[in-house]
């Protein structure tokens, strides 16, 4: 739990309004500063000091911990708790008393001989404190393209209904005809935009295609994900759910590691050939289109 409490520090400074430490006019509260300095005078006690962005200075008494994110801390005074540095310095002057551990992630603190640390000083990893951050980011990147799919994929159905239903037809009569071509696509593409990449002349249609490869990427998958809630909820029935159906299945399936990765690769690939068959077929007299999609 030891490493876990700087880390926990430090969310409650990013959450709680700046302040400078002149302001903390009673000596019993924690000094919490996001963008300064923290001067903690000789004969003045706090029961911290937490800063984001800036310095400390200690000479008198910290009945907890010091924590500074990106700043360097000098020590000529009393830390009952830990000293904790992740973007900076620590220096223990002579006078320096720690009484809990010096733990940093950069530069190794600088101790004087006459300096007392009773528990260990030591480098960190932070990236393993932060692990269960980086859950929470990739569950909030799944659902930011969640929702970014669902805003695209119901435009697309309300702005070309004809083409969304050209695309469901040619994965009724030309599905493997349409993932050969939508393998061919995705990979051609971005070889376009490499051997483009690497003469002068062609460098504009490299930067051209590849700003392009990413939104024909998102249309692809909600192309998909409309072909497979189509084929579960059968026409005439609500498009639009038909479209979040297929859609739910597909973000359900990227939520497992590898699985999500292949599934996402098939339905891109399934998707430009889909959306490929369909502008051959809006060409041909309309006839030929399936009718009653």
């Amino acid at each position: 739990m030891r490493r876990f409490a700087p880390i926990a520090a430090v969310a409650l400074a990013l959450l709680l309004p700046a302040a400078p430490a002149a302001a903390q006019s009673e000596v019993d509260d924690a000094q919490v500063v996001v963008s300064g300095d923290v001067v903690v005078e000789r004969g003045e006690a706090v029961e911290g000091v937490f800063v984001v962005s800036g310095d400390a200075r200690v000479s008198g008494r910290v009945d907890g911990d010091v924590v500074l994110v990106a700043g360097d801390a000098v020590v000529n005074g009393r830390i009952d708790g830990n000293l904790v540095t992740i973007a900076g310095q620590a220096r223990l002057l002579p006078r320096a008393s720690v009484g809990g551990d010096v733990i940093y992630a950069d530069e190794a603190p600088r101790v004087a001989p006459a300096a007392i640390v009773e528990g260990d000083i030591e480098e960190e990893d932070w990236f393993d404190s932060l692990d269960v951050f980086s859950v929470v980011g990739a569950f909030a990147l799944w659902f930011a393209v969640s929702i970014s799919s669902v805003v695209l994929g119901i435009l697309l159905l309300l702005l070309a209904p004809r083409a969304a239903d050209a695309a469901f037809a040619q994965s009724q009569t030309r599905f493997w005809t349409a993932v050969g071509i939508g393998a061919g696509v995705f990979v051609g593409l971005p070889l376009l935009a490499f051997v483009s990449a690497v003469t002068l002349v062609g460098l504009p249609l490299a930067i051209g295609v590849g700003l392009a490869l990413l939104p024909l990427g998102a249309v692809a998958y909600v192309t998909s994900a409309w072909a497979l809630g189509r084929l579960i909820l059968k026409p005439p029935r609500e498009r639009i759910l038909s479209f979040l159906i297929g859609l739910a299945i597909l973000r359900l399936a990227a939520l497992v590691p590898v699985l999500g990765l292949v599934v996402w690769l098939g339905a891109v690939i399934v998707g430009l050939g889909l959306l490929a068959g369909a502008v051959t077929a809006a060409r041909r007299p309309p006839a030929a289109l399936t009718q009653g999609v």
